[in-house]
Parts: C-alpha cells; structure tokens; sequence
C-alpha cells in the first residue's frame, strides 16, 4: 500500500502533538524560573495579569505575595523548603480585576537534591543541653516565630543577592549531620571559611529584624528583605547593627566568629522564605535585576 505525503503527515499529527507536551506543563500565563524545581530550589514566579489586577497565589500550602514588574507582568519570589519530598505539585493563581476574579494553575513536579551525610562533634551541650538551657532554647523558639510571623509588604532588596563575605563557601547546603553521633538535622544553610574578624556584609538590602545571641546560632542577625522573604547570619564574634535598621546591600553587619555550636569559625548563612529554607548558592544566582 501507498501512502500519500499528505496522508502520512495526518497520520503521524497526534503523535508529533503528544511528544511536545513537558512532563510538568506551565501554564500559558504562569512561569517559573527556574523550570526544573528540586527541593531547596528558590523559584521567581512570573503571572501575565494586568497592571490593574491584584494577583494572589499558593504553592505547597504557602501564601505567594506577588508585586507588578517594570515589563508589566507580576512576579514573587518563592521556594521549595530543603525537605519537600519529591513528587508533583500545584501552583495555584488567582487574578483579581474589577468585579471579576480567574483562576488557573500548573502542575510542577519537584525533584529529589542529593546532598552528603557528615558528622560533626561539638560541645556536649549542644547535643544534650540541659534544664536551664532548655528553656533559653525554649524561649528562643518563641521568639524566632514572633520575628518570622511578620514581613514588609513589598520588596525591600535591590537587584541581585551577593555572598555575605569574601570568602570561599563549603558544599553543606542540605547535608545530613550527625552531631557527636547522636543527634541528626539537616544543614540549613551555606557555610563560608570566615576567619574570626572578617567583615560580614548584608546579601541584599533589607530591614535588621533581630540582632542577638541565640544558643545555637550564636550571635545571630537576621534581615527581612520582604514579601516573606529573609537572610540569616550566624556565629559572629560581633554585632555590628540592631533590630529596625535598615541595611543597603554590601553594608557592614558584624564580624564572623565562633559562637553557638560550631566546630571553629565561620560564617552560616541561610535564606528563608515563608518558613522555607532555600540553597542559598541557588539564590545567588537569581536574576533579580530589573524586576522592580
């Protein structure tokens, strides 16, 4: 039998059709950047809305805040937290305009991140701390959420994020530490070789939100860059700004250190957005510029 060229083109349509559907569709209006998503993966989230709308947004049960762009869409920063299991998820977009609202949604599938396992030994009280520490760690939790329950409006930082100090970061992001082969957490953060004393500058700009000593993070500084989305500085040996100051990107923070539990001095930074905890070395490279 014979085929016409016409007649095998028809034929072959609705496989070329199937074959150029991806595996985790975005809708036409809705992208993310970028598009292959693993857990700790910091995402920016693109909706084509009117200037005049006011969008809204949820994935993997948390609220996105999104803000209008110079190029006339909407965007928000958002993320998927270290320990998300793998498997397929739901963004879900609402678009308010007028009297009227419409819904849509894309299915993103997340993918496992392979991170190391280590051990780590540190001071005892660390890993079994005792009555008195306990409450102070206690108190501490409380005091964390307060501080984490409330973020600016809108975007505080300017342009791109930079690393904190001028030194090289270790592989830690993720990695399953034992501490004194009892105690196992996940490693929430990048950690910098920071000698004692070097400068600790600001990743983005933002406003200082807490700057104390904590029992784990040691002296700690936290900046809220808005829309939920927050950096976090651990072990100085001094603190050099204080809660309500605002800090422009590169602006002095403190100096690395070696307080809190730690095995010598450096520096541990973590970004977190809506109680997700992000790759920091992901976030570095971003393309934030021109979004606002």
């Amino acid at each position: 039998m014979r085929f016409s060229l016409r007649r095998l083109r028809a034929l072959l349509l609705p496989f070329a059709a199937l074959a150029s559907i991806p595996l985790h569709a975005q809708s036409p209006g809705i992208k993310l950047t970028p598009a292959l998503v693993v857990a700790g993966s910091p995402e920016i989230i693109r909706v084509d809305a009117p200037r005049e709308a006011r969008v809204e947004g949820e994935w993997l049960g948390h609220t996105m805040r999104f803000f209008p762009g110079h190029d006339g869409n909407w965007y928000a920063v958002a993320g998927v937290d270290v320990e998300t299991p793998a498997g397929p998820s739901v963004v879900k977009i609402t678009i308010h305009r007028h009297d009227s609202l419409r819904e849509s949604s894309t299915a993103i599938s997340i993918h496992p991140a392979h991170y190391r396992t280590t051990s780590i030994t540190v001071a005892p009280k660390f890993v079994e701390p005792g009555p008195d520490e306990q409450k102070e760690i206690a108190a501490e939790v409380d005091l964390k959420e307060k501080i984490f329950s409330s973020t600016a409006a809108e975007p505080l930082w300017t342009g791109n994020f930079t690393a904190p100090v001028p030194a090289q970061p270790t592989d830690s992001f993720g990695t399953r530490r034992t501490f004194n082969g009892k105690l196992a957490s996940v490693h929430k953060g990048m950690d910098f070789r920071a000698a004692t004393g070097t400068v600790v500058h600001a990743g983005n700009a933002g406003t200082v939100v807490l700057a104390q000593p904590l029992y784990y993070e040691g002296n700690c500084v936290i900046v809220d860059h808005g829309l939920g989305l927050m950096s976090l500085y651990m072990h100085f040996s001094r603190i050099d700004v204080k809660p309500g100051q605002h800090v422009a990107e590169g602006d002095r923070l403190g100096l690395s250190g070696a307080t809190g539990r730690v095995t010598g001095p450096h520096l541990h930074w973590a970004i977190r957005w809506d109680g997700a905890m992000l790759d920091p070395a992901k976030v570095l490279h971003m393309n934030l510029t021109g979004l606002r």
